[in-house]
């Protein structure tokens, strides 16, 4: 009996230290003190074989480990105008600190003068936060004024890669290249795709992956969001901890 009401304490402290771990990092990351940023434009290649230039931009915080080269993204933005039109548009991730409702841009493409986008939930808190997809994509159609997300059977069939950098900027490409053009080709984004990262993020798949073959988010641990924190959907402890602590 007492080990067990060991067990549960010690639980508790590291729970609640992690807790703590996390606002910290929230603060820092709705700061963002540094106000470091990159921006860059894309020639997006669209079903039709026409394109548009996608202006990209990376706000970025401080490091999130230790050991850490790169800096952490606060904020990912994408603006574009409407072929044929003078309507701007924008799409961002704020990358909300709170509940990591953080998405990557894979895929953008324009429709009868609509836009639609595909998006990647950028980690396992992102994957349930938007409701744990598989296969593990976030689709959303402008609808004029704002984005809506839309279920997979509503997005344009002809998607069926990404054809903008995944994952945005990085200092890797950024040193491989052997060019400074005002704007990163549509060649140059297909190079920089295939040079890595997994195919799901690549080519677009319309079927469930495998949770036990797929190393993507399908196979992030199941978590819910609880009075500021994501936790197990069994997590007593948790939950009792959470209650303490918002009275």
């Amino acid at each position: 009996m007492k080990n067990k009401m060991m067990l549960g304490i010690v639980k508790g402290i590291v729970f609640t230290v992690l807790l703590i771990a996390l606002a910290g990092c929230m603060t820092l990351a709705k700061e963002n003190p540094l106000g470091i940023g990159k921006s860059w434009k894309e020639e997006v290649l669209l079903h039709d074989g026409t394109t548009l230039t996608a202006k990209r931009s990376h706000s970025y915080g401080g490091y999130p480990e230790i050991a850490s080269t790169s800096r952490s993204v606060l904020k990912e933005e994408c603006k574009f105008t409407i072929p044929g039109t003078k309507q701007d548009v924008t799409w961002k991730s704020d990358f909300g600190r709170e509940q990591q409702d953080n998405l990557t841009l894979l895929s953008l493409d324009i429709f009868n003068g609509t836009p639609y986008i595909v998006t990647n939930p950028a980690g396992c808190l992102a994957y349930n936060h938007w409701g744990r997809p598989n296969p593990p994509y976030v689709f959303f159609r402008y609808d004029g004024s704002v984005w809506q997300r839309i279920p997979l059977k509503e997005l344009p069939k002809e998607m069926k890669a990404a054809n903008v950098i995944v994952g945005g900027y990085s200092e890797q490409w950024d040193r491989e290249r052997r060019w400074s053009p005002e704007s990163v080709s549509v060649e140059e984004i297909k190079k920089i795709n295939a040079s890595g990262g997994q195919r799901h993020l690549r080519v677009l798949v319309r079927e469930p992956l495998d949770p036990k073959k797929s190393q993507s988010s399908v196979s992030c641990e199941e978590l819910v969001f609880y009075k500021g924190a994501w936790i197990g959907p069994g997590d007593s402890i948790g939950r009792r901890m959470m209650d303490r602590i918002s009275k």
